[in-house]
């Protein structure tokens, strides 16, 4: 019994001695979990310095339209910027592609003087427009809601007069949640799938001395990388095209598969790509090249509004998210797909080209065919 016990600490410890060794293994058992841990406690946990940027419109010449803004202002909260009185809200919200923007109507404080005056019943309501599947959007008309009971109470004590009433800038469309969704997980496929690939497959012709041999070949290194882009540009679009229907039959979505949706999906590919490769070319072997691929993907899924808003999260890690591309290939997506606002697309659209630019020059300079 004591020789089996002797032989199975002995295996114990060997096979831990390897497992330890692994690149891979130390990322998912040791590195990962300290990763996720960090990033979902910044978000949920974040301190009261970091505010929601809020557009309002003031539409009213009184004195309680400035009241009401001052008092959302002092909820420290909220960043407030205003919306010009003599443009739409509506048109302001989609050129912008917000998520929550509050409206004070005309004459707010006439008619709220009026009902209080002759004891008119109903409400004076200050409208809160937004996206209701956002985080952002509930706050907000909580937030608004609570400073209108507060100046409510200051008025009257007993009647209401002051009330906030939601209108859904997707009313018409009917968006539901999986429509937001769906932006981020096209994002993160072409991340995952361009990035970890592209980063073993060039740490794999590294060790195993590929590009020695492609040197003897006519192919040139800018030629081998652009046929690696057009492949994952192929099968990441046929990956889209799936996805999509797959979310219309399933969730109902309303979401469009725009052109500039493809656009930005073969620009991310190109930008992930090349990322992978120079990546991949700069570590020793394949193990080591999944364990970087990892810790540079798994925060970017989180950071970059995949899975959350990316205005809930505290300061800095806003900045982290301001510098991956992911963020804006997430963000040019929803634009495309959900807000119609290809203006503000071809923006991030840029953004995510310069990105894919840098790393493929990158690429190209430290790429070598003859590293053995």
């Amino acid at each position: 019994m004591s020789q089996a016990m002797s032989r199975i600490l002995s295996d114990t410890i060997n096979f831990g001695k390897q497992y330890m060794r692994s690149k891979i293994g130390m990322f998912f058992a040791i590195i990962l979990p300290i990763l996720l841990i960090l990033v979902f406690g910044a978000i949920f946990m974040k301190g009261g310095s970091s505010k929601i940027t809020l557009y309002v419109q003031n539409l009213d010449d009184g004195s309680m339209g400035d009241q009401f803004i001052d008092a959302m202002n002092k909820t420290g909260i909220f960043e407030i910027r205003n919306i010009p009185r003599n443009e739409s809200i509506e048109r302001f919200i989609a050129n912008h592609s917000l998520t929550v923007a509050v409206q004070i109507p005309e004459n707010f404080t006439y008619d709220i003087g009026m009902k209080l005056a002759l004891g008119l019943e109903g409400y004076v309501n200050v409208t809160v427009y937004g996206d209701p599947s956002k985080t952002t959007y509930n706050m907000v008309l909580g937030a608004a809601g609570a400073v209108a009971e507060g100046m409510n109470f200051a008025l009257t004590g007993t009647q209401p007069v002051i009330g906030t009433t939601g209108k859904s800038i997707t009313s018409a469309q009917k968006f539901n949640y999986m429509d937001f969704y769906l932006p981020g997980i096209i994002g993160m496929t072409v991340m995952i799938n361009a990035l970890y690939a592209m980063t073993g497959t060039c740490a794999e012709y590294k060790q195993r001395s590929y590009f020695k041999l492609l040197a003897t070949t006519n192919i040139k290194k800018w030629e081998w990388l652009v046929s690696k882009f057009l492949f994952y540009t192929a099968l990441l679009s046929f990956s889209l095209v799936l996805t999509y229907l797959v979310g219309r039959m399933a969730f109902d979505m309303q979401s469009v598969l725009t052109p500039m949706a493809f656009v930005l999906m073969a620009a991310g590919a190109f930008a992930f790509t090349a990322l992978g490769m120079f990546v991949g070319i700069l570590v020793k072997d394949p193990e080591g090249a999944t364990a970087i691929a990892n810790a540079i993907g798994f925060p970017m899924m989180f950071l970059s509004g995949s899975f959350f808003p990316i205005e809930i999260m505290p300061d800095y890690l806003q900045a982290v998210a301001s510098v991956l591309p992911l963020t804006y290939l997430n963000s040019g997506l929803r634009d495309t797909m959900v807000y119609f606002n290809d203006a503000s697309a071809l923006v991030n659209l840029a953004i995510v080209i310069v990105c894919g630019v840098i790393f493929f020059l990158l690429a190209s300079k430290y790429m070598s065919w003859k590293e053995k």
